[in-house]
């Protein structure tokens, strides 16, 4: 969105409109500031997460909130992921925050309730031409080095870990700034983190039921074992995130899309 890094992170059908955004800069400064006026500051440990409590009214907040004019709407490399059978979602750091949405998407279908068709965006007529929501299965992996960051999507981890009965959402966090798995170095930690789950089923570094795996995902592995999970299947692979990333995760689809009966569609964008 004209280079600023953010995006709305509710779901076509939620009742409220959430926006993540990433201080970077002047103007995302600044808006951040405009914002703290009216929002509670971060709690120790969060990754200066601004909330307000709105279940009180905005009477109840100490100052009233700037106005905001909305623009759009305008296409996005993630806007067709429900014509896909499987969707590989991979956000790194803040480019998560489109894929939440999606995941969000996905959740509401699958709930009881949920509906697996629905009228084009903006329309108003029951006349509107029907989208068919295809998709059966998603992967979700987010590469974070900040711990803290974690609390940024703690809610919808707990309610998808919630609702998602029939676990048809696969959420995988990874925090890149630990030594992986069997290093002597996180030894201690893993051995802390096996111990919290055990005990009351949560993580220690996310704060949810969702296990934070430690170092960057082996991307050859994540895609040869959704090749044979699902054959003869269409994947989406939706990324966002830092550039970097991009010729990996192109080629991997490229590759496997040759190799195997699965076929991969890669998309990117760029935060």
């Amino acid at each position: 969105m004209n280079g600023h890094p953010f995006s709305i992170t509710s779901a076509p059908g939620d009742n409220y409109l959430s926006v993540h955004i990433r201080t970077r800069g002047d103007w995302t400064s600044r808006l951040r500031t405009v914002f703290s006026e009216a929002c509670r500051p971060p709690a120790e440990g969060e990754s200066g997460l601004l909330r307000a409590d709105l279940s009180r009214g905005i009477t109840d907040c100490n100052a009233r909130f700037p106005k905001l004019l909305i623009d759009g709407p305008y296409g996005a490399p993630a806007q067709d992921y429900r014509e896909y059978d499987v969707l590989l979602l991979i956000g790194l750091g803040i480019g998560a925050t489109p894929l939440i949405s999606i995941v969000k998407d996905v959740l509401n279908h699958i709930q009881p309730g949920g509906s697996v068709g629905g009228a084009e965006p903006g329309s108003t007529t029951g006349k509107a031409k029907k989208r068919q929501f295809m998709t059966k299965r998603a992967y979700f992996y987010w590469v974070t080095r900040e711990e803290g960051s974690f609390e940024w999507f703690r809610g919808v981890m707990n309610e998808v870990a919630e609702k998602d009965k029939d676990q048809v959402i696969e959420l995988h966090n990874h925090c890149s700034s630990v030594y992986q798995e069997g290093d002597a170095r996180s030894a201690l930690i893993v051995m802390l983190q096996e111990l919290q789950h055990a005990k009351k089923g949560v993580d220690i570094l996310s704060g949810t039921s969702v296990k934070t795996h430690f170092a960057r995902p082996n991307w050859r592995s994540v895609f040869k074992r959704v090749a044979v999970n699902h054959e003869n299947q269409r994947v989406g692979v939706f990324y966002c995130g830092e550039p970097v990333l991009v010729p990996q995760l192109r080629q991997l689809s490229a590759d496997f899309t040759h190799k195997t009966n699965t076929k991969f569609e890669f998309h990117k964008e760029n935060f």
